[in-house]
C-alpha cells in the first residue's frame, strides 16, 4: 500500500484529469494541509470568548440563520479586509525551491537538478507561469478551490488514519457513569455556546502584523459533512440545523439541542436525554458507521446500495445535517503507561471494528468522542478547514467548564422533542458482505499504526525562550536531529504554516530540512565540533527556520507555487514537465517526517498517520514547563519504530539544551 515513493499529492495532480476509481498510494494527505496553532493568539482569543459580555472588531450585525439545508454561500461573514493570494515570480520560487533541495542531494545530483530547474524555468515554466498568473486574476484565491478537489475531494484513501487527525481533551476521571454523562453534556452545551459566537460573528479578528487573518473557516465546521461519491466526494454544508447524533453502541440517535424559541438546552436537560439514549440499548447494533472508516470509493459503493431504500436515505441525510455527532464508546482498558497512546489512538481510528469504530461516522467534520474510561477529545474530518477552529473549540470549553462549575446549568429546560432513534433497513446480503470488508480493512490498518505519545519534561518553551530562540524553530531542529543521528540522512521535513492573511486562504508548506539545519546536525553528531560551533550552528539552523516560516506565512514558500504549475498543464491539457519527475523535486516532497504545531495550555495534543511509508507523523504542543509529542509511524516497515524516535527525540532536546546551557558568552549574543 505505501510503495510509491512520491507524495500523495503527486498521485492526485497525475491523476486530476484521468480521474482514476481507485489510488494504490496510501499517503496521508491530511498532514499535508493542516495549520499550525498559534498559543498566544488562540489565548488571547480564548479570553474574549465569553459570550455575556462580548466584544470584538466586528461592527456588522449578526446574519438572519439561514434554513436548515441552505448552502453556506448565502450565509456571509463578517465583513473583513483581507488580501488577495498572489502568483509569486517564477525566479523566486525556482531559486528558493533549488535551496531546499541541496541538503536532500549529493553534489552530482545538486548539479543535474540546477540543469533540469534552468531548463524548466526558461522553456515550460514561463508559458504554465502566464496561465497561472491568468487563474490569478480571475479569483481571489487561485488556490482555495483547486485544492480542496486535489488535496481532500479526489482523495481516495479513507479519512480515518489518512486525513483526519485527533485532537485531545485534557484526561477525565469518570467516577460513575453519571459523571461520564454530566460530563458530555456540559461539553455538547459548550460546543453550542460556540457555535453562537460564531453565527453572532463575534470571532475575534486577529492580525498578523497589519493584516487581518480570515476567520471564514469557524464558519465552515458546524453541520459539516463530507459524502462519499465514486471519483471526487461531496460536501454538504447544513450549519443552521439544530441536532446532533448520538451514537452508542453502533445505534444513531436525533437529539434536538434548541428549544422552540432557539435556545439551547441546558446540561442537565441534554444530560437526562442522554440517559434515555443509553438505557435503551443493551446490545450492540450493526457496525453502518464502519463504513465511514473504509477507502472513499468503497465507502462510496456501499453508500449507494445503502441509499437505494428510503429509509436509509433518511437516516443518513439526518447524520449528514447534525451540528456534529457524539460517540458514546465502550469503556476501553489500558496500562496507566500507554494511557495517552490509547487516547489518541482511540480518537484516530476507534481501535478497530471490534472496539469502537464502528461507533462513529467519520465523514463528519466535528464528532465528540467519550469514553468511560476518561479519554475524550475530538475526530475531525479536514476538508472544510485546518484545525485551529477544532483545537479553539476545546480550548473553550474546558476553560469555560475549569471556570464555572455550574457551566450549562442556565441554558433551557423545554425540551421540543425525545431523542428519536434512525433505523436502518434490514441488511441484504450485498450490505452484510460489506460490512465484512470494511470491518477487516479498518482492522489491517488499526493493527499498521503504531503511535507513541512523548511527555518531554526536562524543559518546555520557557526555556527555549530564555536562550533568545523560538520554540517552534527549536523543536523542528530537535526532530531534524533526531532522525538524523537515527536514519544516518537528512529527512525531508514538512510543516503548515497558515495563509490565513489570504481571502479563503488553506496551507503553505515550510520546508524545515535546510542547508543550516543539515550542518547543524553534522556538527552536533562530529566529535571535532566544539561546544561554541555547536550553539552557532543550532542558532543559525533555527534563524534559517524562522526564516523560511516568515516566508511561509505571507504565501512565498514554493509548495503551492509548484503545484499550481503543474494544474495548469493539466487543466490545459499540456504535456507535465519532466522538473516534476526530476529527482530533488521528488525527494524534497517525500516528506519522511510530517509535522504541525497545535499548541494549548492544557495537557492536550494532536495526533495523526504519517505521510509516507518510511517516514513518521509528529504533532506538538510546547507548553511552558514540557513539551508533548505524539509521534506515529507504520509497523509494516522495518526502518521506522516510534519508541526509537521518542528516544532520539528526548536525547535531542537534552544534547541541545547542554549546548546552550555551556556555550561561551559571545556566543549568546
Amino acid at each position: 500500500m505505501h510503495s510509491n515513493q512520491s507524495s500523495q499529492v503527486e498521485t492526485e495532480v497525475e491523476n486530476y484529469k484521468s480521474k482514476m476509481k481507485i489510488l494504490k498510494n496510501g499517503r496521508v494527505f491530511w498532514n499535508l494541509t493542516k495549520g499550525s496553532i498559534n498559543t498566544k493568539e488562540a489565548s488571547d482569543v480564548l479570553v474574549k470568548l465569553m459570550p455575556v459580555s462580548y466584544g470584538s472588531k466586528s461592527t456588522e450585525k449578526p446574519e438572519k440563520s439561514e434554513k436548515p439545508g441552505e448552502s453556506e454561500e448565502k450565509k456571509k461573514p463578517p465583513q473583513q479586509t483581507l488580501l488577495k493570494y498572489p502568483v509569486l515570480p517564477l525566479n523566486e520560487t525556482l531559486d528558493r525551491f533549488m535551496l531546499t533541495v541541496q541538503p536532500l542531494l549529493t553534489p552530482e545530483e545538486f548539479k543535474k537538478q540546477q540543469e533540469i530547474t534552468n531548463n524548466f524555468r526558461d522553456n515550460e515554466g514561463d508559458k504554465l507561469q502566464e496561465l497561472l498568473e491568468q487563474a490569478g486574476k480571475d479569483s481571489c484565491n487561485w488556490l482555495s478551490e483547486r485544492w480542496k478537489k486535489v488535496a481532500y475531494l479526489q482523495y481516495r484513501d479513507p479519512v480515518t488514519v489518512y486525513i483526519s487527525p485527533g485532537m485531545t481533551f485534557p484526561m477525565e476521571n469518570f467516577k460513575d457513569r453519571n459523571d461520564f454523562i454530566n460530563y458530555t453534556a456540559k461539553v455538547i452545551f459548550g460546543l453550542c455556546e460556540f457555535k453562537g459566537i460564531v453565527d453572532a460573528g463575534k470571532i475575534p479578528i486577529v492580525k498578523m502584523g497589519k493584516n487581518e487573518l480570515d476567520n471564514s473557516q469557524f464558519g465552515k465546521v458546524f453541520g459539516t459533512c463530507r459524502i462519499p461519491v465514486r471519483i471526487q466526494d461531496e460536501i454538504a454544508f447544513n450549519s443552521c440545523t439544530k441536532h446532533t447524533v448520538i451514537i452508542y453502541k453502533n445505534h444513531f440517535y436525533k437529539l434536538t439541542l434548541y428549544d422552540k424559541d432557539d435556545k439551547v438546552l441546558s446540561a442537565p436537560t441534554i444530560a437526562k436525554q442522554l440517559t434515555k439514549i443509553m438505557d435503551s440499548e443493551t446490545e450492540r447494533g450493526i457496525p453502518f458507521g464502519i463504513f465511514t472508516t473504509d477507502s472513499r470509493d468503497n465507502w462510496a459503493e456501499a453508500y449507494e446500495t445503502l441509499s437505494k431504500d428510503p429509509q436509509n436515505c433518511a437516516t443518513m441525510k439526518t447524520i449528514q445535517s447534525a451540528l456534529f455527532t457524539v460517540s458514546l464508546d465502550e469503556c476501553v482498558k489500558y496500562e496507566p503507561s500507554e494511557r495517552m497512546d490509547e487516547l489518541i489512538l482511540s480518537l484516530i481510528h476507534g481501535g478497530g471494528s471490534k472496539v469502537n469504530s464502528g461507533n462513529r461516522w467519520m465523514d463528519k467534520t466535528i464528532q465528540l468522542v467519550v469514553n468511560p474510561n476518561g479519554n475524550v477529545g475530538f475526530t475531525y474530518e479536514h476538508s472544510p478547514a485546518e484545525g485551529q477552529p477544532i483545537a479553539m473549540m476545546m480550548d473553550y470549553v474546558v476553560k469555560k467548564m475549569g471556570d464555572d462549575k455550574s457551566f450549562g446549568d442556565n441554558g433551557s429546560t423545554n425540551v421540543p422533542e425525545e431523542p428519536q432513534k434512525l433505523k436502518f433497513a434490514e441488511t441484504t446480503p450485498c450490505i452484510d458482505q460489506l460490512l465484512f470488508f470494511s470491518s477487516t480493512n479498518i482492522d489491517k490498518l488499526v493493527k499498521n499504526l503504531q503511535v507513541k505519545v512523548l511527555k518531554f519534561q526536562g524543559y518546555g518553551k520557557g526555556y527555549i525562550k530564555s536562550v533568545k530562540l523560538g520554540p517552534d524553530s527549536f523543536v523542528q531542529m530537535a526532530l531534524q536531529l533526531a532522525f538524523y543521528k537515527l536514519h544516518k540522512v537528512p529527512a525531508a521535513q514538512y510543516e503548515s504554516a497558515h495563509l490565513r492573511i489570504f481571502a479563503n486562504g488553506r496551507t503553505e508548506t515550510i520546508r524545515s530540512c535546510s542547508n543550516e539545519s543539515l550542518a547543524f546536525c553534522k556538527a552536533m553528531t562530529s566529535g571535532k565540533a566544539s561546544i561554541e560551533e555547536r550553539a552557532q550552528a543550532l542558532r543559525a539552523a533555527v534563524g534559517g527556520h524562522q526564516a523560511y516560516t516568515r516566508l511561509a506565512l505571507q504565501g512565498r514558500g514554493v509548495d503551492r507555487h509548484l503545484l499550481g504549475l503543474k494544474l495548469m498543464a493539466l487543466e490545459n491539457n499540456l504535456p507535465v514537465p519532466a522538473f516534476f519527475s526530476s529527482l530533488g523535486y521528488t525527494k524534497s516532497m517525500h516528506f519522511r517526517v510530517s509535522t504541525s504545531q497545535v499548541a494549548t495550555v492544557y495537557e492536550a495534543f494532536m495526533g495523526y498517520g504519517p505521510a509516507t511509508e518510511d517516514g513518521y507523523a509528529c504533532c506538538y504542543n510546547p507548553r511552558e514547563c514540557d513539551i508533548i509529542l505524539a509521534i506515529s509511524c507504520w509497523a509494516s516497515n522495518s526502518e521506522t519504530d516510534p519508541k526509537k524516535f521518542a528516544a532520539a527525540i528526548t536525547k535531542a532536546f537534552m544534547e541541545m539544551k547542554d549546548v546552550l546551557d555551556n556555550e561561551p558568552k559571545k556566543s549568546k549574543l
